[in-house]
């Protein structure tokens, strides 16, 4: 630099800042310093700067030869149209020229840009250039047409009908080239949301996508010259379609066979979900046959170093094995934990693990749910403990492993996390076998020798109180372990107060217990109808004390005796209809949440009622409830009488029965205490007045309490009343 141009420089004095300095460039006389500006702009753009002061200058370097300063005129004008919407006009003659440039880039460049700017007065001016494109010898030009009309529909979607775009987009469905095909199908599957999410819907009918054999035979053979995202597309296309038969599924199975070995994850899922919809349509010899050859593809997706590929791949065949469980039988080993395994693919692995145990390999996994059993993440120790006991519950001949497996954690560790997991463990066993003596002779001393281990908040702790009630006459210290457990009874929270009601009643009423708990059923009794909140809970201790005054009588004892059922299996599933619905949603969000798709994103129905519409199912539950209410008496409890023909005299019979079941049931009431007999006896008579006029059968259930002696007869009168207006 010469000493002029120097002194020159110092006396212009301070610059003005880099936005004077880039205006100046934009409008230099020189191409190289204009072009340096607008790359500077895009790169103040970039970093999240202001610029849109610049538009009208940038605007002015528009019309240009130059490939690369087109494309980044281009993007600050996407980026700033909408910011300044009257001067994109002076922009539309550019872009027209541009779609009848001899370069097939600067074509698809310049309608990619007028469909990108959201403005409304552009698009007044895109049907000429957009209805050329739509016809252009280039198929990349094509291709980039055809996401313009979809782009074009959300914007203005009767102009897009209107001017035939729809129909022009159809037509290139039977492109030559597949790229091309590719992104037809991308569009219309984008217009096709727009519409159904629209209430464009309720104004016309279209046909966005009609899918014939004819249009699968052609997506088929573009399928291996597609690009990745192109083949994603066709995938889903072909998973839409319904074969009309077997030898349709099969040429569609068969093509899409190949696609399993691909790298990509995305197309190998894809590919899969394909391949199973179409599989119901086969043979089952085909089915198994096409089943087998699934196993490999699947095996890969966990294979991907990326753990949260692994991740979806692991969410997506745990759906996969509720559908068919046989199809990773031999793959056990594939799903063993890795040390550097993050935790939820550890979690996500045992879940797999244990839905592919059977009786070959039982004692395989549970040798590595033992090592599991000892690393010291307090969730996975937890998960493998649980899944011994899931193993135990699904397989009969692996019941006496899985326990002593559990013992000999309990005696090797012993601290507090798997003592609690091992008494829950422990508990679903003896309900799935129940009355198996050895299980209980060898269960139940190992939990009451671990009691002292557990607390209050443990959710183990509830399961000791059942285990008490269930098998009483099993625990020698039982007397030690109720006293022990009823001193901390005010710390109890209501569902355990709950338990402990169930099982010192049932306490009480088992024969085989030789040692009286009377004292402390009446203090549970009196602790819980006079201090407690919970209405439920006082009830049912109100019902409960109820049957107990008529312990004479051999029914309230079978009620209070029940037992619960055995429980089939500890492995959660889904809900069939549920499970189809991930089924067909494979590979998507869906999979990753476990919930159709309709669960967590708006205007999408449940597949139950996709076939109805919403006014026929209100006209269906009317009509329900007219003929339930016609066909059925709410207040006759006769229906076995009625069966034999002696309705009238069942009735009158039964209700003498249960009438004088009902006065003995209060004349019991001396053994509840601070009960008032004169009192009780005149609340009996009204009540059973009550029912008397009303001819019902029925067996209401009294509450002693202190209040109800304190109640006065015009109170009595008064409920009665009520109770006569209600019916």
């Amino acid at each position: 630099m010469s000493l002029e141009k120097k002194i020159r420089k110092f006396l212009q004095g301070p610059r003005k800042g880099e936005a004077f300095e880039l205006k100046n460039g934009l409008v230099s006389q020189y191409k190289h310093e204009r072009k340096d500006a607008i790359q500077r702009v895009i790169q103040a753009m970039t970093l999240g700067k202001d610029v849109s002061s610049l538009f009208p200058d940038v605007l002015k370097n528009i019309a240009t030869y130059d490939l690369e300063q087109k494309k980044l005129v281009y993007l600050y004008l996407m980026n700033y149209a909408t910011t300044h919407p009257e001067l994109c006009i002076l922009a539309v003659n550019t872009f027209v020229q541009d779609t009848e440039d001899p370069n097939p880039l600067i074509r698809a460049l310049a309608i990619r840009t007028m469909g990108c700017i959201r403005v409304q007065k552009m698009i007044d001016y895109m049907e000429i250039p957009l209805s050329r494109t739509l016809q252009d010898e280039n198929p990349y030009v094509r291709k980039t047409a055809a996401i313009c009309v979809a782009k074009l529909f959300n914007l203005n979607p009767q102009m897009c009908i209107e001017f035939g775009f729809l129909d022009s987009l159809k037509k290139l469905i039977s492109d030559p080239n597949p790229s091309v095909i590719s992104n037809v199908l991308n569009a219309l599957y984008e217009i096709n949301d727009m519409y159904i999410s629209s209430n464009l819907n309720k104004e016309l009918k279209l046909d966005i996508l009609v899918l014939d054999y004819t249009l699968i035979k052609n997506l088929l053979v573009c399928l291996n010259e597609c690009t990745e995202w192109g083949r994603l597309t066709i995938l889903k296309c072909l998973n839409d379609y319904d074969s009309e038969n077997s030898e349709q599924a099969n040429h569609i199975v068969e093509r899409i066979i190949p696609q399993l070995q691909h790298i990509n994850p995305a197309i190998v899922l894809s590919s899969i979900k394909t391949i199973l919809k179409h599989l119901v349509y086969l043979q089952k010899a085909s089915q198994t046959s096409i089943l087998k050859k699934l196993s490999s593809p699947l095996v890969s997706l966990i294979s991907n170093p990326i753990p949260e590929a692994q991740y979806v791949g692991l969410k997506n065949i745990r759906i996969i094995l509720e559908k068919y469980p046989n199809i990773l039988s031999k793959e056990l080993r594939v799903f063993f934990v890795k040390y550097s395994d993050p935790l939820y693919l550890k979690l996500e692995k045992l879940d797999i693990m244990i839905r592919l145990c059977n009786e070959n390999n039982f004692n395989l996994l549970l040798n590595e749910l033992k090592e599991y059993s000892m690393e010291f993440e307090p969730t996975l120790i937890s998960k493998s403990i649980k899944s011994i006991g899931s193993i135990a519950i699904k397989l009969p001949t692996s019941i006496i492993k899985c326990v002593n497996l559990i013992i000999e954690l309990i005696d090797l560790k012993g601290d507090e996390l798997i003592i609690d997991e091992s008494v829950g463990v422990l508990t679903m066993i003896l309900r799935k076998y129940p009355g198996k003596n050895d299980l209980i002779t060898l269960i139940l001393p190992i939990i009451a020798n671990n009691f002292s281990h557990l607390s209050i908040a443990n959710p183990s702790y509830s399961s000791v109180i059942w285990l008490l009630g269930e098998y009483p006459n099993y625990f020698t210290n039982i007397s030690n372990l109720l006293n022990e457990i009823f001193e901390d009874f005010n710390d109890f929270g209501s569902q355990l107060k709950l338990n402990w009601l169930n099982t010192i009643v049932k306490v009480n009423l088992n024969s085989l217990v030789k040692q009286d708990f009377s004292k402390l059923l009446q203090e549970t009794l009196t602790e819980i109808t006079e201090n407690e909140d919970d209405v439920d809970l006082r009830d049912r201790a109100y019902i409960y004390w109820r049957l107990l005054s008529s312990a004479e009588q051999e029914l309230p004892k079978q009620i209070l005796l029940a037992k619960l059922p055995p429980i089939d299996s500890s492995i959660e599933t889904y809900n069939p209809v549920i499970l189809n619905d991930l089924m067909s949603e494979l590979s998507t969000l869906s999979s990753v949440y476990g919930k159709p798709s309709y669960t967590f994103i708006s205007n999408q129905p449940s597949s139950f009622f996709k076939s109805m519409d919403i006014d026929e199912l209100k006209a269906q539950a009317k009509q329900d409830i007219i003929e339930n209410v016609k066909n059925e008496n709410l207040l006759d409890f006769d229906d076995d009488f009625e069966e034999n023909g002696n309705a009238s005299e069942g009735a009158s019979t039964n209700s003498n029965n249960l009438l004088d079941e009902l006065n003995d049931l209060f004349s019991n009431s001396g053994s509840s205490p601070a009960s008032n007999t004169s009192t009780m006896k005149s609340n009996t008579d009204d009540i059973l007045s009550l029912f008397n006029t009303l001819n019902v059968t029925s067996a209401p259930m009294a509450q002693p309490s202190q209040q109800q002696s304190q109640s006065s007869s015009n109170n009595d009168n008064k409920v009665n009343n009520d109770l006569l207006d209600l019916f």
